[in-house]
Formats: structure tokens, C-alpha cells, sequence
């Protein structure tokens, strides 16, 4: 009986083997093709197309191919048509298949939406939304303008002596001390290994945006260096921002300020908890505004250096992902809004409607304040050395800086 059973495992051990094999290799087809073109299908039958599926890779191969060709060279100096070069994809894509389309990053599908009735707003969202319109709005923007002004002061202290600037260096450093000392209550010597890790951390996730593993499951059994590093950054950044929480909860009071950390802790330590927030939440919204005060408006700042402002603000929005339409869209035509004639309709460096960004106030306002100081000490002209090569990292950047000749008033 004992061999009967050894000669009956001998022969079922192999056969289990084989059908895990066999199941392993079913659900990695299903998911790597039948799955995607099932969706592919699907999306299609409601009237949603796109650049077919690609075995493995999606679309990721194409649209690395076309980025590599739109940012191989510099742009003319004045031309600002920056969606064939910052987003070539997505500008060939919607000329063939339309407004909204299916695209692929790997196996996952990425639904491309311009209807705004298609994007719907969550209770969280709308909870978190409340929290920030408090902080940046109001009284609560008036009492922040002697810091921006204060900000700006110490930054052409620094050019005093200076005949030319990086202009976009400059702002990086203004944007992040005006964020650090309005929203968290910090200095920026305090905020500045946040803005540093983030930066890093918006590195990482560039590099990496249009990466797919050969195999979906490989990622989980070897990991790059830079899934190592992004790892060790998120960690990093979360003691960061708690360490800034904990010196705010600090203070003896159970109130802990009207600026943007003050209402997230409040909401955070509120006994409602239709109103309370969690400790994630307060890490997620710091991270998010972080970045939004610190790099849109410095982006912002960076293009108008030598525009004027809403012109700018048309021509190169901090998040890119409009198109233009109109003869003269892609001009640099300032008066443009000289007359009420409905251009404001398609003014939307800050978005719209109910998600247009909770900070458009703020960032006006220090933009505004930084340009009229300025303004009010220097001539300004671009550097012979300034190559004309917008980039889009977090924000659209200037690849190689802004150099800026500074001529005294």
C-alpha cells in the first residue's frame, strides 16, 4: 500500500507542477492580452478609440518615441505651440481618434478625458477642498501678502550686485520660501529638505513615467534603484512633514492656526467626523501643496519674467494639458484681452469650474507682487546664452534655466 501511494505522488507531483504552470501562464495572458483587448473592445462599442494595444507594452514604446523626436532640439525663440512638443502624443492622438481616447501604459489603460461633465467630484474631495478655499482665500491671502513682499525684498537684496540671473533658480528659491512661510508657518532653510526630496522624487517619477517592465509581475520580485530610492524619498518626506506637524501641535493651544497646516490639524483633531480628517490626509494635502506653491508658481514667474502676465499665464500654464484653437492662438498677443470679447472663456491657466485650483489667488497675488518690485528696480532682456527649450518635468520648465541680463533703474 506505502508503494502504491509513493508511485501515485511520483506521478500527480509533476502533473501538479505542470497545472500551476499551466494556470500562471493563463492568467498572465489574460492579463497582459485578452484583458486589455477586451477593454480595448469594449471602449470602442461606446464610441471611445485609440492607438491599438501593444503585446506587453502598450503605447509606452510610441510615445517615447515621439517625445525623444519632439525634445531632440530647441525651439525657435518666439514660438509658444508647446503641446506638439511637451505632449506629442496626445496632440497626434486626439487629431486622429478625438477629444477623449484610450491610450496604454503597459497593460494598464489610461482613459484621455476633456469633458469636463465626464469628471465627477467625491465627498472626500469636496471635504479636503473646503479645508484649502479656508487657508487661501479672504482675509486669510491679505495677511499673507507682508511675507511675500518680504520674500521678494530678500531676493533682490541677492541681486544687488548681479549683472545676470538664472531666473528660474531664483523663483525656485522666492516660491519656496513664500509657501513655507504662509501655508506651514516655516522658513525656507526649514521647508527646503522637503522641496529638495520632492524634487528628487518628481526626477524619479519623470524618468520613469513611460517605463513598463517586460513582465508585470517582475517589479515584484526585483527592484531598480530607483524604486529604492523613490521608497527611501516617500519615507523620508513623511518624517519631514510629520516632524513640522508635531512642532505645531506643540503649541499650547488646542487651536493651531488659520494658515493651510493650522486648518488641516484642526480638521485632523475635530471630535465631528463628518469634518475630521486623518493623518494621511494631512501628509497627502502638505505633499500636494508643497509641490502647487512651490513649482506652478514658480513656472508661472519663470515664462513672464519678460510677458505680461495673463498672456503668459495663456501661453505656458504651470500643468500643461490643454489644446489651443484660433489663427492666433499660438501668438504672443497681449492686448488680446484688452476688450471683453470672450477670450476669457478660453483663459485657463488655473482650470475651471468647481476644480479650478484652490490656490489661483495665491499665486496671482505673489506673482503680481514679485513682477512690480522688480519692475520697479530693473530693466530686464534675455541673456544671448538663453536656449529656448521648454520642458515638462511637474511643471513646464525651462531646460537649461532662464538666464535674464538685469539693467538698474
Amino acid at each position: 500500500m506505502g508503494a502504491l501511494m509513493t508511485l501515485i505522488m511520483f506521478f500527480c507531483l509533476p502533473c501538479s507542477i505542470l497545472l500551476l504552470l499551466v494556470l500562471n501562464l493563463l492568467s498572465f495572458l489574460n492579463q497582459v492580452w485578452l484583458r486589455p483587448i477586451m477593454i480595448q473592445s469594449s471602449m470602442a462599442s461606446q464610441g471611445i478609440k485609440g492607438p491599438p494595444y501593444k503585446f506587453l507594452h502598450g503605447n509606452t514604446r510610441a510615445i517615447n518615441h515621439m517625445r525623444s523626436e519632439a525634445v531632440g532640439t530647441p525651439m525657435e525663440l518666439l514660438s509658444h505651440d508647446m503641446l506638439p512638443r511637451l505632449m506629442p502624443h496626445v496632440y497626434s492622438w486626439t487629431k486622429i481618434y478625438g477629444m477623449n481616447f484610450l491610450n496604454w501604459y503597459g497593460t494598464k489603460p489610461q482613459l484621455v478625458v476633456t469633458d469636463p461633465e465626464l469628471v465627477k467630484e467625491g465627498e472626500k474631495w469636496v471635504k479636503m477642498r473646503k479645508l484649502a478655499n479656508q487657508a487661501f482665500h479672504g482675509d486669510s491671502l491679505k495677511a499673507m501678502i507682508p511675507a511675500m513682499v518680504a520674500s521678494v525684498e530678500a531676493m533682490l537684496h541677492r541681486w544687488r550686485d548681479a549683472k545676470e540671473i538664472d531666473a528660474y533658480r531664483e523663483f525656485k528659491v522666492l516660491t519656496s520660501e513664500v509657501i513655507s512661510r504662509t501655508a506651514f508657518g516655516s522658513s525656507y532653510v526649514e521647508g527646503k529638505n522637503v522641496f529638495d526630496m520632492l524634487m528628487k522624487l518628481g526626477l524619479i517619477v519623470n524618468r520613469n513615467n513611460f517605463k513598463v517592465s517586460s513582465i508585470p509581475w517582475l517589479k515584484k520580485l526585483w527592484r531598480t534603484s530607483d524604486d529604492i530610492e523613490s521608497d527611501k524619498l516617500q519615507q523620508a518626506i513623511r518624517e519631514a512633514i510629520i516632524n513640522l506637524i508635531r512642532k505645531r501641535e506643540g503649541r499650547d493651544s488646542d487651536y493651531y492656526g488659520s494658515d493651510f497646516l493650522g486648518s488641516l490639524l484642526n480638521a485632523f483633531h475635530d471630535s465631528d467626523l463628518s469634518r475630521k480628517v486623518t493623518i494621511d490626509d494631512v501628509i497627502d494635502e502638505c505633499k500636494s501643496f508643497y509641490v502647487g506653491g512651490h513649482e506652478t508658481i514658480t513656472s508661472s514667474l519663470t515664462w513672464t519674467m519678460t510677458m505680461v502676465v495673463n498672456e503668459s499665464l495663456r501661453l505656458y500654464p504651470p500643468a500643461f494639458n490643454l489644446t489651443r484653437e484660433g489663427e492666433d492662438c499660438h501668438l504672443f498677443k497681449p492686448e488680446r484681452f484688452a476688450v471683453a470679447d470672450g477670450v476669457a472663456k478660453a483663459f485657463l491657466p488655473f482650470g475651471f469650474g468647481p476644480r479650478t485650483c484652490v490656490g489661483s489667488s495665491f499665486a496671482a497675488a505673489e506673482i503680481k507682487i514679485a513682477l512690480s518690485m522688480i519692475l520697479q528696480r530693473y530693466k530686464l532682456s534675455l541673456s544671448p546664452s538663453y536656449v529656448h527649450a521648454p520642458f515638462h518635468m511637474l511643471t513646464i520648465c525651462p531646460k537649461h534655466g532662464l538666464q535674464i541680463l538685469l539693467h538698474p533703474l
